[in-house]
């Protein structure tokens, strides 16, 4: 199949959005991820993919622990700046502490896990990251965002 028609398919899926964040050496990273999935219960696992050319990739694949946010319907802006090549993405007004382990851990998001990597899987010009949730932070269940045909919505419960 064509990148371009397997692109096609993909832009027709609804896709929950996830900020990844990790600490580097000198400063945090993080980028904007829907390709997040639940891949285990017992014991709890959880998947993403991280581009091989993001600017993110070797600092995520040399982590030992992640943080992974789930975003709500009004977190579009947030999503957006994760998302932008070049940005700095932890400047104001993004809001953000040091966690367990030392993640960066977004404020303001419904959803975070602290995350202990288990594998990092090359596949294609991707590295899938499996990881397993050590610790979870809930606030108020909103709305969450979700990713459509180029574009972020959400959708209602």
């Amino acid at each position: 199949m064509a990148e371009d028609a397997f692109r096609s398919v993909f832009r027709t899926h609804p896709a929950g959005v996830a900020i990844i964040t990790a600490m580097g050496e000198r400063r945090p990273v993080g980028f904007t991820a829907t390709s997040l999935a639940s891949v285990s219960s017992a014991p709890p696992l959880v998947s993403f993919g991280v581009g091989r050319n993001a600017s993110s990739w070797a600092t995520v694949c040399a982590a030992e622990y992640v943080a992974v946010h789930l975003l709500a319907h009004d977190q579009r802006e947030l999503a957006s700046t994760f998302a932008r090549s070049g940005a700095d993405r932890f400047a104001p007004p993004t809001r953000w502490s040091v966690g367990p382990h030392g993640v960066p851990l977004l404020d303001g998001v419904p959803t975070a896990m602290v995350c202990r990597k288990v594998y990092d899987l090359p596949a294609g010009d991707h590295t899938v990251v499996i990881a397993q949730p050590i610790r979870a932070y809930q606030g108020d269940p909103a709305r969450p965002l979700v990713y459509l045909d180029g574009r972020f919505g959400s959708v209602s419960r």
